[in-house]
């Protein structure tokens, strides 16, 4: 069988590729792997991001309620991811790496885990995986959220195994803490199965939000935190802002666009304080991002566990504003980027779903229940073939 001549080969050239809640693009990682479980051993060799167009931006925002749109999309973004692969298998060909499989995470346009009151759940990612294999004729690793669900757990973060194989360390507990559109921590110790993680919160869903809803869609971003860097914090929205039923959750949870979408956490709140600066305004969300993951960490990772390091990766890493009120908050622990290790800051999350794909050709479990709260060990994802 092709999937078992996958697993036995001593080493395996994978495209991970990863989409992230803040639909900034695709990121893209070839990557070499070997072995598998607590013997995976992984090797950056080439990073690269696709932006999205403007027009597939604004779709993947919206499409939240229409199925059909939904459906579109789903294929939309399959092409895209395609084209983005096979940029990167070029790129292998030209190294002389033959490309084994894809491993892709998609884009989550629904996400509704177990909830004590709410028996009904589900998960959607857009980016047809059919797509993706026919175009560029590799088997592709997808859907690895609905398996965990299935199994009982949140389905999220599905980070916790790939941050743990990564940044792991034999004779000490550190944490990773993913900056992207939802921010999330992943607190990593010497044996997988004490491993937690959980979404700490909004990330650059918040802040990017913020500054489209305040400039009109005349900017995207707040370049380097630099309008909330001279901004000054207005508490009584501060306050509004961290006063939301998700951060006092007690972990296992996770959390999405769903629940922190600027349409929905940020729009009517900005509306109704105009009379506040621009400055002003990004200044109180950015440090609402900060104080999500400072108050998450002070109540749910320092009681139980004795961190020594702290490392940042994503997108929300460039943001200077953002990482001064993050510092300034957990003073006590040493920060560092992922990029110290190696590892740049926007490639983890697609150097992730590589390893993800890597476990699942290999029948590697990679939920962690103590994370995510499922049943049992469970292997993840679903495999289209070439």
């Amino acid at each position: 069988m092709l999937f078992e001549g996958i697993k036995k080969k001593p080493t395996r050239y994978v495209i991970g590729l990863a989409c992230g809640n803040s639909c900034r693009g695709v990121d893209a990682a070839l990557v070499r792997i070997k072995g598998t479980g607590k013997d995976l051993a992984i090797k950056l060799i080439r990073f690269k991001h696709f932006p999205y167009s403007q027009g597939l931006r604004t779709r993947l925002i919206v499409a939240r309620k229409d199925a059909r749109e939904i459906c579109l999309l789903n294929f939309e973004l399959g092409e895209f991811l395609a084209e983005a692969t096979t940029d990167m298998q070029r790129f292998a060909h030209a190294e002389m790496c033959e490309v084994d499989f894809v491993a892709s995470s998609g884009f989550s346009v629904a996400h509704n885990p177990p909830r004590g009151y709410d028996h009904a759940v589900g998960t959607m990612q857009v980016g047809e995986a059919a797509v993706i294999a026919e175009r560029t004729n590799l088997p592709v690793v997808s859907d690895f959220r609905a398996r965990d669900i299935a199994g009982g757990g949140q389905g999220g973060p599905i980070s916790a195994y790939p941050d743990w194989a990564l940044f792991r360390r034999e004779d000490r507990t550190i944490a990773r803490v993913h900056l992207g559109g939802i921010t999330s921590i992943s607190v990593l110790t010497p044996k997988l199965e004490d491993v937690i993680a959980f979404d700490a919160g909004p990330g650059t869903v918040a802040i990017d939000g913020a500054v489209r809803l305040l400039s009109g869609g005349n900017m995207e971003i707040d370049d380097k935190g630099a309008a909330a860097a001279k901004g000054v914090v207005i508490d009584e929205f501060l306050e509004y802002l961290l006063d939301h039923p998700y951060f006092a959750k007690v972990p296992p949870k996770c959390t999405s666009r769903d629940e922190f979408g600027p349409e929905v956490y940020l729009r009517d709140a900005l509306a109704g304080r105009k009379e506040h600066s621009f400055e002003d305004l990004m200044a109180t969300v950015t440090s609402a991002v900060s104080y999500c993951i400072v108050r998450a960490f002070n109540r749910f990772v320092k009681p139980q566990y004795q961190v020594s390091r702290l490392i940042l990766s994503g997108g929300g890493s460039v943001n200077q504003a953002l990482l001064t009120r993050i510092k300034n908050g957990l003073s006590d622990l040493t920060i560092r980027m992922s990029d110290e290790y190696g590892l740049p800051h926007d490639a983890v999350d697609a150097i992730g779903a590589a390893i993800l794909g890597n476990e699942t050709f290999c029948g590697t479990p990679c939920n962690v229940p103590h994370a995510t709260g499922a049943k049992g060990p469970i292997v993840l994802g679903r495999i289209t073939p070439a």
